[in-house]
């Protein structure tokens, strides 16, 4: 089957690199520790939270390739994990993989902007069909129609939380709140009026 090198339906974005070919995509592969090691800098360390709560930490693998139904990541062990993007809530590139933190590894504190952001993007606040909000900023391109999946910037990214990829499936209503940055329309200004004078200069003086 072929594998598209498009990761979550974004080729430009630095924080989704790309797929590191068949070895990985081979679920029978096993890998010693300096392989493991090699394949983790190449790519961003990511947080998987499901629907059901459960959560993956690992690698970012594959993204939602257009037909694509599973999301691929590489655990610590170089095992490799498929999960059904029916039931991944979101995925979270993070600085590094929680020690202690069952509950909330992504540490997503804040979800909503407190005020107005002033990163250039678009501005979005979306409920998940679990019923929950969140808002983030993404780039102003076409992976927001043709991608699989919004990859957002979180309202407080000095969390653990760096950027937030929400599939499309998990997705129950989207507003866009503002377009953040864009170069104000200049109109053309209005030619002056000028009045007309009332002792043109190139007027022959009158004599008397």
């Amino acid at each position: 089957m072929e594998r598209s090198s498009q990761l979550f339906g974004v080729e430009h974005d630095p924080w989704l690199p790309n797929c590191l070919g068949a070895t990985l995509c081979n679920p029978f592969a096993t890998f010693d520790r300096a392989t493991i090691n090699a394949m983790a800098s190449a790519r961003k360390p990511v947080i998987v939270r499901k629907f059901s709560r459960d959560w993956s930490a690992g690698y970012a693998g594959a993204g939602a390739s257009p037909g694509s139904t599973e999301c691929e990541i590489l655990d610590v062990t170089g095992k490799v994990l498929r999960i059904p993007w029916t039931e991944v809530k979101w995925v979270c590139y993070v600085r590094d993989f929680p020690q202690g933190e069952s509950a909330n590894p992504e540490r997503l504190m804040q979800k909503r902007f407190a005020t107005r952001p002033r990163t250039a993007g678009l501005w979005l606040r979306m409920t998940l069909t679990d019923g929950e909000e969140l808002e983030g900023l993404a780039a102003n391109d076409r992976s927001l129609v043709d991608g699989a999946g919004l990859l957002l910037t979180p309202p407080d990214t000095r969390s653990n939380t760096q950027r937030i990829y929400i599939p499309r499936s998990s997705i129950q209503t989207l507003e866009v709140v503002s377009l953040i940055g864009a170069a104000s329309r200049k109109h053309p200004a209005a030619a002056a009026t000028r009045q007309p004078e009332l002792f043109p200069a190139d007027l022959d003086t009158i004599e008397g």
